[in-house]
Parts: structure tokens; C-alpha cells; sequence
């Protein structure tokens, strides 16, 4: 074979993801996963230290931890349409550089403001990673049975992130100050770009019709405002009140308009007659339902180890590690699990055995139960992990290859509009049963440190502090038993919800179809283009 031929043929391999290098490209993908996710968790242990250091007020602290998925899920859509344009590579690695100095200023950020604009610069940054991984994963392995595994090792890379994230925040908050849990993503970005245009193949949509930046605005607008109004009820804004309705009034509108503009254009920029699949629709649903408790009770978890029981940072990191273990376990056997039950008894049972974790943790009170905990967050963790696979799997599956970046831009968006709701949904179910505990005042504490401490438990702590002696002690006492209370509450509306996707599952299909799917291969030309560098 001549020189020229083997230099046509190589890109081609390259590209289409042929022989081992799938596989190499995987690990390459994996890593661009733990940079998100790791993101995503390291924040939680830290929110009493940014708490205590900024002191923001209700609305901040929660936009503080929900700019980041609220953001990323916005611009999920434009992302992943921008890279089937100019190459999904090029906006990965674009995303890699952006993640690493959103990460600078978040460390460095000296307000409650400087932070949530970094926050959500963190989220542009993860919008242009989070479906490239996926797209191209798509792209690489079109054997499902292949492809299954692939996503049992993502998704098990998720995990670990999940794991390393608090566990790595508690160390450094043991030695350094909350700022040095973002400092973590720059190492690993500085070596994640260099690797990553050095390995990863470039690929393209087939580039039809014009972009449409304006719907992805309208999705993006739209998005913030449902968000928002969650937002303010959470914060204790009344419901008919002005700065509630407006936001989901007007959010429920733009999605609305959006919709019906991508219905109207020959060329959307997301096709939604993949909706009109029952297996698609029901896999984006469970992954937002799943996504939505995940992550709100995590973060609730989290306070309770700090503030309820006590534990350190590092402690209450090393206490969540069996859930994300477990998680990891669910990831890497789920290929089998798959194989023998199908899409729909898997995602049902493992919402099921979520619901069943839930339901046990309510047994949760003031005092600390080592093996109820334990037991609770490996069921959680491996039910929550095995439904989250069963539905990503199904829903790459069911989707066209062709279509594989908006399948994936939707898929994302779903794992992060289901994380950044759950943490609004479950913080205002918390803040909810929460504040009422105290609203009646607590004897000997004057009514206005009552009404402080209404608004969250570690400003509670604050109060109870500055006013020492037995007032001090009784604050304290109530508002952990407030605590308790809502974490109660949230858990039960958790459980609910975790129960109405095990129904929805029943809409996935009985048995995993394998058909061999072909892989269209790139002229020499385009192939050489892709390679172009950033």
C-alpha cells in the first residue's frame, strides 16, 4: 500500500472510531467527564465554609450551587449544535480552557457575586464538554452491546467523580481555605487539553440548514425563568407575589415558543420527532426524575453530616463515599444487568430500590446511626446509578446516529435541568418545612434571632452563637430539630417521585435490541479537515 493510501486510510480509522483507539478514546472521554463532575460535587461539603466567609443571604447561597447546573443545562443545546457546526472537538477543548479560568476566579471570588459569576462561567465551560463526550462516544462505538459498556465505564467515571468530588473538598477544607476546592480543576485541565487534541478525533454534523441561535436563547431564557421561580417560592416569596410569577410565567412562555418554533423550521435545532419515540421521551424523563433527587439530596445529606451530626468536612466526605461506590458498582455491571433484564425491568427496579433507600432514611435524627446511613447510601447510590444507565443507554440507543448530537445535547441538558431543579425543588421543600419550626419563636429567644434563624440552618448557627449562654443552646436545639423535620419532608417528596419514574419506566422496552448498526465513514478530504487544529 502506498504512502498516500495509508496516510487517506488512517484519519478514516481515526474518525470513525475504528479498531482499539475506540477504546483509547474513551479513557480521553472519561477524563473530560471527571472535570465536570468533579465540579459539579466538590462545592457541597464547602457550602457552610462559603457560607460563613460570604455570608450570603437564601436566594445567593442557592444560586451559589445552582448557577452552575442551571447554566450548563441552558446552553447544553447551543453547545451541542455549535460543535456538530465547527467540530466537537474544537469546543471541547475551547470548553477546557474556559473551565480553567472560571476556576481561577471562583477560588479567588471575595463576594457572594463574584462567585455565582464564576459559577456560572464554570457552566458555560462544562455546556461545551458535557455533549461532546457523549457524541462522540456515540460516534465511536456503534456495536451496542459495545457501547453499553462503554457507558457503564462513563457513567462509572460519573461516580467517582461524585466520590473523589466531597471527599477531595472535605481534605482541603481540613488545610486550606473553600477557595481551594476550585483550584483542583486546573491541574487537571492543564492536562486534559494537550491530551485531548492530541487523541480525541474530530467529528461533524452533516451541517444542513442554518444554526439557530435565536431558539437557543429562547431555551436558555426560558429555562432560567422556571428555575427562578422555584427560586423565590424556596426563598419564601409568597406565590402570587410579583418577583415568582413573572419569572415562571414568562420561562413557561419562552419554552412554549420554542417548541412551537422548532416545529415550524425545516431545520430545528432539535429535532423533536425523537420525542415521538416512547423509548426516548421516557429515558429523558427518568433521567431528569433520577437527576432531581440525586443531586438535591446529596446537598441536603451533606448538611446534615456537618451540621446536624457535626462531622468535619473530610468526615462527612468519607461518610458519602459508600454511595458513590456503590454507584460505581451499578455503572460497571450494568452492561450485564441489561443484557438479562432489559431497559424496562432495570430502570424500573432501580427506581424502586431508590424509593426503598429513601423511605429507610427517614429513620435520620439528631443522632448520628452509622449503619442506617450506611445502608441507605449504598442502596441509594446503586439504584439511582442503575436507573440512570438503563435510561442513557436506551435513549443513545434509540436515537438516530445521524442525530447523535442533539441526542446528546438533549440527554445532557435532561442530567442537568434534573440536577439543577432538584436542588431548587428539594432546597424549597426543605426551606418549606424548614422555617415553620421556628416561626413561632423559641422561649427565651427574642422573636428577630427566631426570624433569622427561619432562613436556614447554618444562619441559625450564627445567631445561636452571637447570643451564647441557654438562648444560644435552645436556638441551636430547635432549629436542628427544624432541620430534622424538613429533611423528613424532603425525603418522603423524594420517595414520591422516585415511585412516579418507576411507573413512567414501564414505557421503556422489554428486551435490548442489538442491531448492527453502520458507520458512515469520511471522505479522505473531510477527514483531513477535521484534524485542523484549534
Amino acid at each position: 500500500m502506498s504512502g498516500t493510501t495509508t496516510a487517506a486510510v488512517a484519519p478514516r480509522r481515526r474518525a470513525a472510531g475504528a479498531g482499539a483507539n475506540r477504546w483509547v478514546v474513551l479513557v480521553v472521554l472519561c477524563v473530560s467527564l471527571l472535570l465536570v463532575a468533579l465540579d459539579a460535587t466538590v462545592l457541597h461539603v464547602a457550602v457552610p465554609a462559603v457560607t460563613e466567609d460570604l455570608k450570603p443571604g437564601a436566594i445567593e447561597l442557592l444560586w451559589i450551587v445552582d448557577v452552575y447546573p442551571l447554566v450548563c443545562a441552558s446552553l447544553l443545546i447551543l453547545f451541542g449544535t455549535l460543535g456538530d457546526r465547527v467540530g466537537r472537538r474544537r469546543v471541547l477543548l475551547v470548553g477546557y480552557a474556559l473551565f480553567g479560568v472560571a476556576s481561577a476566579l471562583a477560588a479567588l471570588a471575595e463576594s457572594a457575586q463574584v462567585l455565582i459569576l464564576a459559577r456560572a462561567l464554570l457552566g458555560v465551560g462544562g455546556a461545551m464538554i458535557m455533549p461532546a463526550t457523549l457524541s462522540i462516544l456515540r460516534q465511536v462505538f456503534p456495536d451496542r452491546r459495545e457501547r453499553a459498556l462503554a457507558i457503564g465505564i462513563w457513567s462509572a467515571v460519573a461516580a467517582v467523580g461524585a466520590a473523589v468530588g466531597p471527599l477531595l473538598g472535605g481534605f482541603l477544607l481540613e488545610h486550606f481555605w473553600w477557595g481551594s476546592v476550585f483550584l483542583v480543576n486546573i491541574p487537571l485541565m492543564l492536562v486534559s487539553l494537550p491530551v485531548g487534541r492530541l487523541l480525541l478525533p474530530e467529528s461533524k454534523g452533516d451541517g444542513t440548514g442554518p444554526w439557530d441561535v435565536v431558539g437557543a436563547l429562547m431555551a436558555a431564557a426560558g429555562l432560567f425563568g422556571v428555575v427562578l421561580g422555584v427560586k423565590r417560592l424556596g426563598g419564601g416569596e409568597q406565590v402570587a407575589s410579583v418577583f415568582t410569577v413573572v419569572p415562571l410565567v414568562a420561562g413557561a412562555a419562552l419554552l412554549t415558543a420554542f417548541v412551537r418554533r422548532q416545529r415550524r423550521r425545516t431545520h430545528p435545532l432539535v429535532d423533536l420527532r425523537m420525542f415521538r419515540r416512547p423509548a426516548f421521551s421516557t429515558s429523558v424523563g427518568c433521567i431528569v426524575l433520577a437527576m432531581l433527587a440525586l443531586v438535591g439530596l446529596e446537598l441536603i445529606a451533606a448538611q446534615y453530616l456537618q451540621l446536624v451530626l457535626g462531622l468535619s468536612p473530610l468526615e462527612t466526605g468519607l461518610r458519602l463515599l459508600p454511595l458513590t461506590f456503590a454507584a460505581m458498582a451499578a455503572g460497571l455491571a450494568g452492561a450485564r444487568m441489561l443484557r438479562r433484564f432489559g431497559p424496562r425491568r432495570m430502570v424500573c427496579a432501580g427506581f424502586c430500590l431508590t424509593a426503598a433507600a429513601v423511605v429507610l432514611l427517614t429513620a435520620m435524627g439528631r443522632a448520628d446511626n452509622c449503619p442506617l446511613l450506611l445502608t441507605g447510601f449504598v442502596l441509594l447510590g446503586f439504584g439511582l446509578e442503575t436507573t440512570l444507565f438503563g435510561a442513557y443507554e436506551s435513549m443513545l440507543s434509540e436515537a438516530p446516529q445521524e442525530q447523535s448530537g442533539g441526542a446528546a445535547a438533549i440527554g445532557e441538558t435532561s442530567y442537568q435541568l434534573g440536577a439543577g431543579i432538584g436542588i431548587a425543588l428539594l432546597g424549597s421543600v426543605m426551606n418549606a418545612a424548614y422555617a415553620p419550626g421556628l416561626a413561632g419563636g423559641v422561649p427565651g429567644v427574642p422573636a428577630s434571632a427566631s426570624a433569622a434563624a427561619g432562613h436556614s440552618l447554618g444562619e441559625a448557627y450564627e445567631v445561636a452563637g452571637r447570643l451564647g449562654g441557654p438562648a444560644g443552646g435552645a436556638l441551636r436545639s430547635a432549629a436542628a430539630d427544624a432541620f430534622v423535620h424538613g429533611l423528613h419532608v424532603t425525603l418522603v417528596v423524594s420517595a414520591g417521585l422516585l415511585l412516579l419514574g418507576a411507573v413512567m419506566a414501564l414505557r421503556l422496552p422489554r428486551v435490548m435490541q442489538c442491531e448492527p448498526e453502520t458507520v458512515a465513514v469520511p471522505a479522505p478530504r473531510e477527514a483531513a479537515e477535521s484534524r485542523v487544529s484549534v
